[in-house]
């Protein structure tokens, strides 16, 4: 890693449950930042607002999310369990000294309503954005798509994170048909507490 990180960034997934929270988590930690989590789709266990909260050691805030839905389905599914409808025009950046992070829900085609898709979320915002990706069969396509998305729409494309066992081939694959940087691989942590994703910062050099 030898750029330096913006001072906001969205962090987005190739799909859900691809490791974006860990990945927030441990960038929170290292940049010594504030996370929001815009829409939260379940809360049966815990927030991801809560994971941050509990595992991230920052000096930063923990905003709370525009949306909270009850179910773990889709944004827009959940919105409409919910009786409500997700209106993106009333989501707004937080204020915040110094970094911050947003996370996304799931990825980038993800509905949030009737006609608007995480994708437009990232496009309004304007942030530099971050792709998590894990690093499995399946990878190498499900990035490059979302790469070619972000690009379509004008994104500022930061890199790429992979989570998981390190693949070579997967990484050297969408480096060079991606053209872009992937910043880090991660194993999967073992055990998740704040030592372990304090030692994970260092896959950032942070």
């Amino acid at each position: 890693m030898t750029r330096p990180f913006p001072d906001k960034l969205f962090v987005t997934g190739t799909d859900t449950s691809v490791g974006k929270t860990v990945v927030s988590t441990i960038l929170v930690t290292g940049l010594n930042a504030s996370y929001w989590k815009p829409i939260q789709s379940g809360m049966h266990d815990q927030t991801d607002s809560q994971f941050v909260r509990k595992f991230s050691e920052t000096t930063g805030d923990v905003f709370p999310e525009s949306y909270c839905l009850s179910q773990p389905l889709s944004p827009h599914a959940s919105a409409a369990h919910d009786g409500v409808v997700i209106d993106i025009d009333r989501i707004a950046l937080p204020h915040c000294q110094g970094s911050l992070i947003v996370e996304g829900a799931g990825g980038v085609f993800v509905p949030l309503n009737d006609k608007h898709l995480v994708i437009d979320l990232i496009k309004k915002f304007g942030l530099p954005v971050l792709v998590v990706a894990e690093n499995r069969l399946g990878a190498i396509n499900q990035t490059l798509l979302t790469i070619n998305a972000l690009r379509g729409i004008g994104c500022e494309l930061f890199g790429v994170v992979m989570n998981g066992k390190p693949d070579l081939v997967n990484r050297e694959a969408i480096v060079h048909h991606g053209r872009v940087e992937v910043l880090a691989e991660i194993d999967r942590l073992e055990t998740i507490d704040r030592h372990s994703i304090r030692k994970a910062c260092s896959c950032f050099g942070l």
